[in-house]
């Protein structure tokens, strides 16, 4: 754990850095984004996001109007990361489920430390852990701390089960980081419930082996959610055309639903440095709102 730690406080270092040399008059926090808390409004000017655009004022007929937001004191963000079977593909270390424990671990680190509560539920197809939001940083290492140690009681995913729990939970608008492969079905119209109530960031972690698999001809392939055998022809065109189209339906699926509803999406690959594309994430939020 000592070295875990050790990781994760140099990424969370890194990070705020990063952000913090780019960021220009106001822009405080690397969280900054869609969440904040509603100010007033004021007339409409070139160059404003139209996603800020006060429609109900709007429609009086006295011109154009847009939202204006100020920082939230008392700020929430919230992880849901997904801990099921299917996250436990990979390299020793590197698997999807490595990955995402060190993204929340450092993403809470660096939230704590910008004064937001911070909170976190991990999911199969059940609550396995959940820890309400609270400000200081002691509550960031004890997200570290319990998502590290985790064991799951169950292999299955239930996507939509999480998110209906933390709608529930959740009350006020909030910084909502979902952390899963979305390797599952029947969760776009909660995620779309929670887009409408929530500032939501999808980040969707990939292996390659989940679709390169080598032509081994007929093998035994252990299905670990289902907790049973299966037998499969990794040579057959057809098993590998089915396999890869399969994955990237549901990524393009998920991508042009995020795009849609304004959620911001990050892929990150289990061979990738996630922390240079994290900062990514991070700058294109405090600009979306840089009219504001």
């Amino acid at each position: 754990m000592r070295e875990i730690l050790k990781k994760l406080r140099k990424y969370e270092i890194q990070i705020r850095k990063a952000i913090n040399s780019q960021m220009q008059g106001d822009y405080r926090s690397i969280f900054k984004g869609s969440g904040l808390e509603f100010d007033d409004v004021r007339a409409y000017q070139y160059g404003d996001d139209v996603r800020t655009i006060d429609w109900n004022v709007s429609a009086k007929g006295h011109g154009t109007f847009v939202k204006t937001f100020k920082e939230d004191k008392e700020q929430t963000v919230f992880f849901m990361v997904d801990v099921s079977a299917s996250e436990e593909i990979g390299s020793p270390g590197q698997q999807k489920l490595d990955i995402g424990k060190e993204v929340c671990g450092v993403l809470a680190l660096a939230a704590a430390k910008e004064s937001s509560q911070v909170g976190m539920v991990c999911f199969s197809d059940q609550r396995e852990a959940y820890i309400k939001p609270s400000k200081g940083v002691k509550k960031a290492y004890e997200i570290i701390s319990r998502i590290f140690a985790l064991k799951p009681k169950s292999t299955k995913t239930d996507i939509n089960d999480a998110l209906i729990f933390t709608l529930k939970s959740i009350k006020k608008r909030a910084v909502i980081f979902i952390i899963s492969d979305f390797i599952d079905e029947g969760y776009h119209a909660n995620l779309k419930a929670m887009a409408k109530k929530h500032d939501l960031i999808v980040i969707q972690i990939s292996d390659k082996r989940e679709t390169l698999l080598p032509k081994l001809g007929i093998i035994p392939v252990y299905d670990k959610e289902n907790k049973k055998m299966v037998y499969v022809n990794t040579s057959a065109g057809s098993f590998r055309s089915k396999l890869i189209d399969t994955y990237v339906n549901q990524k393009n699926a998920l991508e042009t639903l995020c795009k849609k509803h304004q959620i911001n999406y990050l892929s990150i690959d289990t061979n990738d440095e996630y922390i240079p594309q994290l900062i990514k994430l991070f700058k294109i939020r405090n600009k979306s709102l840089k009219s504001v």
